[in-house]
């Protein structure tokens, strides 16, 4: 990426709509995720990411797959834009004289785009994460064995009234995003919504440090000259693969940082106070396995994520849009 020298607004366009299309089609993939990582021994409600979307189709609809993808829509297109575009722009800061860049230079500009996208992966998934488990809650309470509703940890008032509020045989209230967002900031302030910042930046750092050097290198070998672009298909197979051997390296930190950002509890499910504090109970209570939960299903997320992304960032589709509406005005 470091030859090309698009505009920031067209970086910025391609990594929106990349962002869009991607969510869209893997969001449930992503739900399933969230609902196995934070499943404990002994009170699993899915078996596996089939089951889990079959159950969620047969209990809270079609819609009920994408329970949080309002707000995951409406950031991925900054997160993405700001992932994509810091990592060019950190690439060519580090090209010397439009030369090559080592792999360890290539691992420090992933590394400067992971820190960056944090700003808003974090309330990002924050909020997502709170929308995408409630089904998973609800349904635990709704199982033969039944669970007191007092044992729930109540971290969060709008969500804790819409689960201790309702019967075992019907559905739990819906909470909006906005809702959770609102009394986050009530209650904790704008720390409260950057909760589980740390575990976000060992997740998307680390991430960063292996996918973009990785789909570099890659995507190089597809190119039929050393100045020519890579095949369409190239490309979105080097982002796939990349995309998906990040997903799965960092996959234990993924864990860790959805269990912390999940604010509300089942029965017998413990909080924890920090990240270091996560990482010992899980390893403790649960064995090192657990670090290993919805690893399938991230890959899956993630591979077609990355792979339409860089399609999207490599066909130009940001150029085309600039070059064909008023908004060349924005390039200029």
């Amino acid at each position: 990426m470091a030859q090309q020298q698009n505009s920031l607004p067209a970086k910025l366009i391609n990594g929106g709509i990349a962002g869009i299309v991607g969510v869209t089609c893997v969001f449930p993939i992503d739900l399933a995720k969230t609902r196995l990582q934070n499943q404990r021994p002994g009170q699993q409600v899915y078996k596996s990411m089939v089951d889990c979307l079959v159950k969620t189709v047969r209990s809270e609809g079609f819609v009920g797959m994408y329970r949080g993808a309002a707000v995951n829509l409406t950031l991925v297109t900054p997160e993405k834009a700001i992932k994509l575009a810091a990592n060019d722009f950190f690439r060519q800061h580090l090209s010397k004289n439009g030369k090559g860049l080592t792999v360890f230079k290539e691992m420090l500009a992933g590394c400067g785009a992971g820190m960056c996208q944090v700003v808003v992966t974090t309330p990002m998934e924050m909020l997502k994460i709170q929308l995408q488990d409630a089904g998973r809650l609800a349904a635990q309470q709704q199982k033969p064995v039944m669970m007191s509703t007092t044992k729930l940890v109540a971290t969060n008032t709008v969500l804790s009234r819409s689960f201790n509020s309702c019967t075992v045989s019907s559905a739990p209230r819906a909470v909006s995003a906005t809702q959770i967002a609102k009394e986050l900031f009530h209650t904790h302030g704008i720390q409260g919504l950057y909760k589980g910042l740390g575990a976000t930046l060992i997740r998307d750092v680390p991430f960063s440090i292996v996918y973009f050097p990785l789909f570099a290198n890659l995507n190089r070998l597809g190119k039929p000259s050393p100045d020519a672009a890579s095949p369409f298909y190239w490309a979105f197979m080097s982002g796939c693969v990349a995309g998906s051997t990040a997903a799965v390296a960092v996959n234990p930190c993924d864990v860790v940082k959805t269990r912390l950002q999940s604010l509300n509890k089942g029965s017998a499910e413990e909080a924890y106070s920090g990240v270091v504090d996560c990482v010992s109970k899980i390893m403790r209570k649960e064995g090192p396995s657990a670090f290993l939960k919805g690893a399938g299903c991230r890959a899956l997320v993630i591979a077609p994520l990355f792979g339409i992304a860089q399609v999207m960032y490599f066909a130009g589709v940001g150029e085309y849009i600039l070059d064909n509406t008023p908004l060349n005005l924005l390039s200029a």
